[in-house]
């Protein structure tokens, strides 16, 4: 699974990106969110990166924040959202904007973004319900923080211990010492929050 990319931005052609890593230039789709903070094509960037795989081939998508690539992924789990309805989402709104929208019911700010119907918005409200904001308000992810400022592994294993039924307090009481922590893997993370958590 490819997490994250840094290399040379080759090409820049809305909303696909090509970037060039050692001579091998992988085509990423991104949201508008990304594409307007990229550098100018021929500069370096780092992209955190979701991998897929579909019967019509592999693809990959680029984000510049990990709450970016949060909100993506959140949104895929949406029942009826594909790609690139949740790239059309990211594009149309900040993840803030949808932390706030889906917490508050608000239809009519999704309805806004193109290709976005009552049903869908209703449906995303409904799934996303709960998901959202705990993470984006308790500022796990931000989207100003720079991608290098939280190891990619360390997000996952975040996310991991929450689904182990950990509550968004006890994952913030561990999350500044596992920061402490030399980068490492997610399952090692994942281990080390557990220790962390059983001791009170």
């Amino acid at each position: 699974m490819i997490g994250r990319l840094t290399g040379i931005l080759a090409e820049k052609n809305p909303p696909q990106i090509v970037l060039d890593v050692n001579g091998v230039g992988y085509e990423l789709d991104v949201p508008m969110s990304t594409f307007y903070n990229l550098p100018a094509a021929g500069e370096k960037t780092k992209l955190l990166t979701h991998f897929a795989v579909r019967e019509d081939g592999h693809f990959l998508y680029g984000f510049l924040t990990e709450a970016e690539r949060f909100a993506f992924r959140q949104l895929l789990k949406v029942s009826g959202i594909g790609a690139r309805t949740a790239l059309s989402v990211l594009s149309g709104m900040s993840v803030n904007d949808l932390s706030a929208a889906v917490a508050q019911q608000e239809l009519g700010r999704l309805i806004k973004i193109p290709g976005i119907g009552k049903k869908t918005a209703s449906q995303i409200v409904l799934d996303l319900r709960g998901k959202m904001g705990n993470y984006v308000a308790e500022n796990l992810f931000t989207e100003d923080e720079p991608v290098k400022s939280v190891f990619p592994a360390l997000e996952d294993a975040l996310l991991a211990l929450g689904a182990l039924g950990y509550s968004q307090k006890e994952v913030d009481r561990i999350k500044p010492k596992l920061k402490k922590l030399p980068e490492m893997s997610a399952d090692e993370y994942i281990k080390q929050g557990l220790g962390f958590l059983l001791k009170k």
